[in-house]
């Protein structure tokens, strides 16, 4: 096998095929490699690697999210293991990231919901994977329910849980949120909802477990076009759309959007 330093040692007829950009999750940079570039993806990882000081290994994602766990399939290119701790704002989250879904890139997005939770207030969080929503809202000193259905991410969430020292604040439930309503009997005067892919339908079951008056924090995947008659939707189900913002691509066309919404 060669072995490429630099963008230049590629062969001329691949090298805009190179993926440009990658996430990094703690000290693991991840990337997708086109199949054109399956002969050379281990040049391809060290190249990623030396684009960054700190990077210690390279996945390669091979398969979309999947599965009732929502994980994709990856590929350990660089390293000896795809186990990492991300450093987020002040808080430290580990995981491996073969078993668990996380996206480094809504780092400013937990900062900017967190920012807006007070002490003393009841919280939600449904499909918390790890915690990245949960915790900072539990080390502001809310009352945090976390629910997640993947074990693994049950056992990282735990373990995140006692880095952060929020034990007194976090409960966390390994469960399937789209039977919350047969899970709890409580009301929360927040909710934060990552709403995985196609799962729109789970925010009308968790509305009647928010306080009038309370706070939810909705994500879903829409285009552009859409936004107009969404508020108007949210609006027939007595929700107040506050603000909502885009989170970034995730296909041509279509983002990710979060509503920030109050129950009237």
């Amino acid at each position: 096998m060669t072995s490429f330093e630099h963008l230049d040692d590629f062969p001329e007829d691949i090298r805009h095929l190179i993926p440009k950009r990658f996430d990094i999750v703690g000290d693991v940079a991840v990337v997708s490699i086109p199949p054109e570039l399956y002969g050379h993806k281990f040049s391809v990882a060290e190249y990623v690697a030396s684009r960054r000081g700190n990077i210690r290994g390279v996945l390669n994602k091979v398969t979309k999210l999947e599965g009732d766990h929502r994980v994709a399939g990856f590929e350990l290119l660089l390293g000896d293991s795809s186990l990492t701790t991300h450093a987020e704002f002040g808080m430290r989250y580990k995981m491996d990231l073969k078993d668990v879904f996380f996206n480094g890139r809504l780092a400013f997005e937990r900062k900017r919901v967190s920012s807006q939770v007070q002490k003393g207030e009841d919280v939600l969080v449904p499909f918390c994977g790890v915690g990245p929503f949960a915790i900072p809202a539990a080390a502001k000193g809310a009352n945090v329910i976390a629910l997640e259905k993947n074990p693994a991410a049950c056992k990282w969430l735990a373990e995140n849980i006692r880095l952060n020292h929020v034990g007194d604040n976090i409960s966390y439930l390994l469960a399937d949120a789209s039977f919350i309503g047969n899970i709890l009997n409580a009301k929360f005067d927040r909710v934060i909802i990552p709403t995985p892919y196609g799962m729109d339908n789970f925010l009308e079951d968790v509305i009647p477990l928010v306080r009038c008056g309370g706070y939810l924090h909705f994500y879903t995947f829409k285009t552009r076009e859409e936004i107009e008659d969404l508020i108007g939707k949210y609006s027939d189900i007595g929700l107040d759309v506050i603000g909502y913002r885009r989170c970034g691509n995730v296909a041509p066309g279509v983002s990710r959007w979060v509503f920030d919404m109050v129950k009237v």
